[in-house]
């Protein structure tokens, strides 16, 4: 239920892949031009087919923070939890400051790294407060943002880490299952380069199905101006009307990297993708992706470069409907699959020894929870909901499994208790009576318990009446 290899995240070792081209790519300077950030643009219109279902124009007085309804800020050296110097090395600390993280007033966000006089750096790292993000059924989804990178090249741009990038749902307060739970990089940049990678990462690490620390990657350059002198658009289609499924990656509308289903097993992908993300932008000063081409930062890196964003835009296009599964599609009568779920913060999924086989959620402790959409309990009231669960908790350990309907701040509508069942694989069916419930509503398992440690894997649930 942990990352083996204590790298988490985007957060990771050295490219190993990336090694491997630097004699290629070599570490020439982009040529720095004077660049002039657009006032007030607003995101395209959406194109004909496509559903607008999330935007931030970063408009708003100069000097202000960003819209909390739409991002949280990750401040530190990581999460509270999770590895240290978010796993790759880095030397900033991430902050909530207007000093790092502000709008300009033209309709921008800056993400801007400091260093203070004993030369400790600080920089800005948001993240969405969603994590739904995912296409519909037989559908595709569309993120994209105009960036214009930190305007420096050369010696002064050492360490320099700027980044637009998505992970998987259930990384969320977790930390500890990168790759396996996705991670889709749309934009990275080092060292002031011409040059951008996006990247897939998924499987176990290192090595695995993906590649890993490496991940599924590919890179370009920007062209007509720099990355750094200029705003470029950069964008990932996720497309499920595609046999096999396709994730593909653009830079000002020209596709230059693809990942496809086909190229792992069934369970990777399955694993990578069967949830929501969430959205990150950030700016580190250090760590694996710039040592790979060179280290830093050093003394000769300058600071106060920032990040230029002139929006984030996401959007929806056909399977069936801009939302996750449509309203009514799961029998609360029979088995309901807990891998299944349609977005969820703390799970992790593992291969299941239970009868039948497949797939169990773990890494369950409090405050984590998984959302299963349009559960139809028809005009009869259900009474009793079941569960098959297993724990490995240490001596203790226990907590709740509970039902809550359409919101997660709702009360438990039923719940059960679980402590350890005698190992995290050794199941057991547990019913408990719930308030009598009809019609079509989203259910939340959410986990409760007095202890931090993990107490319970979910291998499925129904309801009874």
């Amino acid at each position: 239920m942990t990352d083996p290899s204590g790298i988490h995240g985007r957060r990771r070792s050295p490219r190993r892949a990336l090694l491997a081209v630097l004699g290629t790519l070599g570490l020439v300077a982009a040529v720095a031009t004077a660049a002039v950030p657009s006032a007030n643009a607003s995101a395209p219109t959406p194109p004909a087919g496509w559903t607008q279902v999330f935007l931030d124009d970063f408009n708003g007085a100069a000097g202000t923070g960003v819209n909390t309804s739409n991002w949280q800020y990750a401040t530190g050296t990581g999460y509270p939890g999770g590895p240290a110097n978010w796993g790759t090395g880095e030397v900033e600390t991430m902050t909530n400051s207007t000093n790092n993280v502000s709008l300009d007033g033209n309709g921008n966000l800056l993400i801007t790294p400091r260093r203070d006089a004993s030369g400790n750096w600080t920089s800005g790292r948001i993240e969405t407060n969603r994590t739904d993000f995912e296409p519909p059924a037989g559908g595709k989804l569309r993120v994209e943002a105009r960036i214009q990178v930190p305007n420096v090249t050369g010696a002064a741009a050492k360490g320099y880490w700027p980044a637009f990038w998505m992970l998987g749902a259930p990384y969320r307060g977790n930390y500890w299952n990168w790759p396996s739970v996705g991670e889709l990089d749309i934009m990275e940049n080092t060292q002031g380069q011409n040059t951008v990678y996006a990247t897939m990462h998924c499987g176990t690490s290192p090595g695995g199905p993906c590649n890993e620390t490496s991940g599924i990657s590919g890179n370009t350059t920007c062209s007509g101006t720099t990355c750094q002198a200029g705003f470029h658009t950069y964008r990932t289609e996720w497309d499920r009307s595609t046999s096999p499924e396709e994730i593909r990656f653009y830079l000002d509308g020209t596709n230059f990297h693809t990942v496809r289903a086909n190229q792992v097993d069934a369970t990777t992908w399955a694993n990578a993708t069967n949830h929501g993300f969430f959205i990150i932008l950030n700016v580190a000063m250090g760590g694996g992706f710039p040592d790979a081409f060179g280290g830093g930062p050093d003394s000769g890196t300058q600071p106060g470069h920032s990040m230029v964003v002139d929006y984030v835009q996401v959007l929806s296009a056909g399977g069936s409907g801009t939302t996750p599964p449509p309203t009514g599609n799961r029998d609360a009568y029979s088995a309901i699959q807990a891998e299944s779920f349609d977005s969820s913060s703390g799970t992790s999924t593992e291969s299941t020894s239970d009868s039948g086989g497949g797939q169990n959620i773990g890494s369950l402790a409090n405050g984590d929870w998984a959302l299963y959409r349009g559960v139809n309990f028809g005009s009869t009231a259900a009474t009793q909901f079941v569960g098959r669960v297993a724990s490995g908790a240490a001596g203790g350990v226990s907590g709740l499994v509970e039902v809550r309907l359409d919101s997660r701040s709702s009360a438990p509508v039923g719940s059960f208790a679980v402590g350890n069942t005698g190992g995290w694989q050794s199941w057991r069916t547990i019913p408990a009576n719930i308030t009598g419930v009809t019609g079509t509503h989203d259910v939340h398992l959410t986990f409760t318990s007095g202890q931090a440690s993990d107490f319970v894997n979910v291998n499925w649930f129904n309801f009874g009446r």
